[in-house]
Order: structure tokens, then C-alpha cells, then sequence
């Protein structure tokens, strides 16, 4: 990835912590991304991988198998007598059953499972910085918890996972100018009003609902999404690596679909420079966030 070394050691501490039952959400692309590994420590990744998928899956067909028995429950109760309670029952079984059964399918077969792209807070995603003198991809929990800050910061703070960039002077200013990284991403989410994604008025009557857009560049390619992040360490605690993507005014066509922030994508040719930040220069960091790629968003609507 962009010349970047990938930093196998942390990489097998985050999975090796999954493995023994800490609630580590790791993006399905990454996982993916160790199916073919080469090396010997790669292919120890792929194994904790692999265990921790045969544990979902026996977890995800018990439920598979509880949600039938609730399915047929209620269709045999509807042929009796037609009641809210059995078709209500039966709405939430159906439901469950195709997100249980595309989860499986999912796990199942590794395009489908690469194919993720979604980064919720709280999950892991790579993350390109500059350590040792040259470019390096890190796991990172995407939600920043600043270095020295207390362990109960994400709940105090939880929407740490955007950082406004009128805002990283002040509130970001132990990272903004000293840990920079980008992730590479091909798209973007956001919740945004369904009229407004559909570019349309609201009808009459009809009250605002909520649905998801996917926002890519047009054409599609990959962005450098530009992030600060922190290295977090507490006595008897594992370390914690997170980030938080820099936000700015949207664009036209992004704020008509209905948002009112929108990440910054870098030029490539400011790479370096963004990763190495000097911290007596805040105007210059600013600059490289300024100087950005003439990009024109599109949107699809995700659900």
C-alpha cells in the first residue's frame, strides 16, 4: 500500500487480543487481507483469523437454528389465527434469518468478506503513518483516545472518531502536528435524510427518515483520507493505537445529499509531507489539508 511496510507485530497482538476474548471488532477486508500470507507470521494471523471465524460461525448458526424454530412457531400459530403477536414474531424471525444467513455467506467466502469496507467506530482498520523513518500501516481503532487521557475517555467523549478541523488546534492539539496517518479508502458513509438523498422534497405529510449513502469519488478511486492519532498506554493494560478522521465543510454536492461535514482526501504528492508534521508549523499541516485533489462526490444509497 503505497510503499508502506506492514506492521506485522502489531497486527498479530491485535488478533492474538481477539483471540483470547477481548471485544475487538477487526474490518473484514483485513482479515481478509492475511487469506494468502507468505511469511510464517502472516500465516499465524491467518490462523487466529480462521478460529475466530469458526467461533462466529458456530455462534451464528445456533441463533440461525433458535430464529427457525421462532419462524416456524409463528407460521404454525398464523394458521390457527392471524394475530399481531405471530406476525410480528414471524416479521423479526424472517429478518434475523437473512442477516444471520448473509453473515454466514459472508464469512464463507473471501471476496465477500474483502469486499467490506464500512469502518463503524469501535472497529479496527489500517492506518498508514510514518515510524522508523519510513511509511508503516498500523491497526487503529477507528475513535481516538488521546495518549495520557483516562481509560473512561471514549465514554465521556464518544464522538472522538471525527476531528473537525476548526477544531485541531484546541481540543486535537497533542496530535495535530505530531501523529499524522491517512487511510486509504475508496468510499465514505454517512447517515443523511432519505428525501435529500433521493434529491427531492419531502411530500406532503410525509415525515424525515433516516438512510444510509456510500459517497465516492467520481470516477471511483482510492482517497488518502487524512486522520491524527495517538498511541495509548496505562499500567497493566494493553496498548491502544486509534484515530480519528479530519473533517471539514462539505462540498456542494455532499451537503445537497443531506451532510454537513465531509472527510479531507490529500494530494499523494503531500503524503510525506502530511506524515511528517512539524509541530512549530501548524500553518504548513494546514496547508496539505487545504490543498486537496479536485474531487467530485457521488452518492448511492446503502440502505
Amino acid at each position: 500500500m503505497f510503499g508502506a511496510d506492514v506492521s506485522i507485530k502489531e497486527f498479530f497482538e491485535l488478533y492474538w487480543l481477539r483471540a483470547q476474548g477481548e471485544k475487538v471488532s477487526v474490518l473484514g477486508g483485513t482479515d481478509a487481507a492475511f487469506k494468502d500470507a507468505q511469511g510464517v507470521d502472516e500465516q499465524r494471523i491467518w490462523q487466529l483469523v480462521e478460529q475466530h471465524h469458526a467461533k462466529l460461525r458456530a455462534g451464528l448458526r445456533a441463533e440461525l437454528a433458535k430464529q427457525e424454530e421462532r419462524l416456524g412457531a409463528a407460521e404454525l400459530a398464523l394458521s390457527r389465527k392471524a394475530t399481531k403477536t405471530a406476525a410480528e414474531s414471524k416479521r423479526i424471525a424472517s429478518g434475523k434469518i437473512a442477516t444471520i444467513t448473509e453473515r454466514l455467506a459472508q464469512l464463507d467466502n473471501s471476496d465477500l468478506l474483502a469486499a467490506e469496507e464500512r469502518i463503524f467506530p469501535g472497529t479496527y482498520a489500517p492506518v498508514m503513518v510514518w515510524l522508523d523513518g519510513r511509511r508503516q500501516v498500523l491497526p487503529m481503532r477507528y475513535g481516538c483516545r488521546p495518549a495520557g487521557k483516562p481509560a473512561d475517555y471514549d465514554t465521556r467523549f464518544p464522538g472522538t472518531y471525527n476531528a473537525r478541523r476548526d477544531n485541531l488546534d484546541a481540543f486535537w492539539r497533542g496530535q495535530f502536528g505530531h501523529t499524522h496517518g491517512v487511510v486509504v479508502a475508496a468510499a465514505f458513509f454517512e447517515n443523511v435524510p432519505r428525501h435529500m438523498a433521493e434529491g427531492r422534497p419531502l411530500l406532503p405529510g410525509e415525515s424525515p427518515k433516516s438512510a444510509v449513502v456510500a459517497f465516492r469519488t467520481s470516477p471511483p478511486e482510492d482517497m488518502l483520507l487524512a486522520c491524527i492519532w495517538s498511541r495509548w498506554s496505562a499500567p497493566g493494560q494493553p496498548d491502544l493505537l486509534s484515530f480519528a478522521l479530519i473533517t471539514d465543510e462539505p462540498p456542494p454536492e455532499v451537503l445537497a445529499a443531506g451532510h454537513d461535514r465531509c472527510v479531507i482526501p490529500l494530494r499523494p504528492e503531500n503524503l510525506d509531507a502530511w506524515l511528517n508534521p512539524d509541530p512549530k508549523d501548524l500553518t504548513g499541516a494546514y496547508r496539505l489539508l487545504d490543498d486537496r485533489p479536485p474531487v467530485t462526490f457521488s452518492h448511492t444509497l446503502v440502505s
